[in-house]
């Protein structure tokens, strides 16, 4: 009863505020005032302000609370966890899975040369000497020269 008698009275103030303020020709500040004093009349009227008196007075509401702020660290506990193993078992799996993989598939790298072309003929293009390791080293080069490095 208190709390419906307390918003009510803000509502009146606002109310008078902004009467006042549009009274000094500033309107659309006084439409802004005016529509924040209706808002705790408004809430009372839902009866908002009825269920936040029955929720702060209750210690059944103050335990789910309780419950609630359990639940949220439990589950920021276990999202810093996961980060510093790096996410979940099935994740870890599949990192070691493409560890183990090439990272880039071998002629992943050679521009296409349209639809005719075949995969296979690709390979034998490069010389046969030549390891992965030199290729990848000579690319950096080509690159360094070209930016005068």
């Amino acid at each position: 009863m208190i709390a419906e008698t307390v918003c009510s009275a803000v509502s009146a103030a606002g109310l008078g505020i902004a009467a006042v303020t549009a009274y000094r020709r500033r309107f659309l500040t006084a439409v802004r005032v005016a529509a924040y004093a209706l808002v705790p009349i408004g809430l009372v009227m839902t009866g908002v302000v009825e269920w936040l008196a029955d929720t702060a007075f209750s210690p059944v509401a103050w335990a789910g609370f309780a419950v609630l702020g359990v639940a949220w660290a439990l589950f920021m506990i276990t999202r810093t966890v996961e980060r510093r193993r790096g996410g979940t078992r099935k994740e870890r799996k599949q990192a070691r899975a493409a560890a183990q993989r090439d990272a880039v598939a071998p002629g992943a790298s050679a521009p296409s040369l349209g639809a005719g072309a075949s995969p296979a003929a690709e390979p034998a293009a490069k010389p046969a000497n030549a390891s992965r390791g030199e290729d990848d080293f000579s690319d950096i080069e080509a690159i360094l020269k070209k930016h005068g490095i």
